[in-house]
């Protein structure tokens, strides 16, 4: 048997290894020094665990939501101007179509009053009571639309513009005069018949110019450069004469745009006054 000692040697010993601190796995307390491999290995591990822990639990609800809100803004944004895009886009060719509409309107004025035919001295002569009017007279008028007044003008011309493949060719009254449509639009018309020469009626075949009708005036001057709103060549105020040159200026209006338009022509002949 061993003596009392060893006893006593092992409950130092039992106490000893109680309060050693545990040992770390970056430590080596055998050899008295911190192993700073190990401790720098740990450290580079820790980010990868956390990142496995943030796969592992997904996103916040807010920052579903913050993400929800950007794509919104963003999405809005884009909308936003491609609707800015096509309502420009739609309003330049309304506008295209509104002076293209005007220019061909234009140049068919134009082309008629400078083939317009006058009856010259001494084959004209004024007419009587009880005769009816020169069938080549020139006679324009102001008629009430809806309260606003347009401009109506009657002439001859040897422009005339055969429809359905007509083989008749002649002088042909000429008159254009603004209707009401059944859409609440004013349109620009044209009236083209041969001899003889019936009454004018407004005509819903009579071909449309132009539509969006904003006004229509004439302006008439005679040879001594005086301007007159209206003209009616078979009467005395006017010396029975025909005007010299005629401006015309139409004003076309839709949703978007009003554009104006004028223009003088110089008649190729005229008729002076009276003496």
């Amino acid at each position: 048997m061993r003596p009392a000692t060893s006893s006593a040697e092992s409950i130092a010993d039992f106490i000893s290894q109680k309060r050693r601190p545990p040992a770390l796995p970056c430590s080596n307390y055998g050899q008295g020094r911190w192993n700073w491999k190990c401790a720098l290995s740990a450290r580079s591990q820790q980010p990868a665990a956390r990142s496995r822990q943030a796969a592992a639990t997904g996103f916040t609800l807010m920052e579903v939501l913050v993400a929800i809100t950007i794509l919104a803004i963003v999405v809005t944004t884009i909308l936003a101007s491609f609707n800015s895009v096509f309502s420009t886009t739609e309003v330049l060719d309304e506008n295209a179509d509104l002076y293209a509409m005007a220019k061909n309107c234009m140049k068919r004025m134009v082309l008629d009053l400078e083939s317009i035919h006058i009856a010259q001295r001494p084959i004209y002569k004024p007419p009587e009571l009880d005769q009816p009017p020169d069938p080549y007279r020139i006679v324009a008028t102001t008629e009430d639309i809806g309260g606003t007044g347009f401009a109506q003008i009657r002439f001859a011309s040897r422009a005339h513009v055969g429809l359905e493949n007509s083989p008749r060719e002649g002088i042909a009254e000429i008159i254009y005069y603004v209707q009401s449509r059944d859409d609440g639009h004013l349109a620009l018309k044209r009236a083209d018949n041969l001899y003889p020469y019936p009454d004018f009626e407004e005509n819903d075949s009579d071909p449309v110019l132009s539509k969006y009708v904003k006004s229509l005036a004439f302006k008439f001057y005679d040879p001594e450069g005086l301007e007159y709103d209206v003209w009616d060549s078979d009467s005395e105020e006017f010396g029975y004469a025909t005007p010299k040159a005629i401006a015309i200026r139409l004003e076309l209006a839709n949703q978007s745009a009003t554009q104006t338009f004028e223009t003088r022509v110089l008649l190729p002949v005229w008729r002076e006054k009276a003496e």
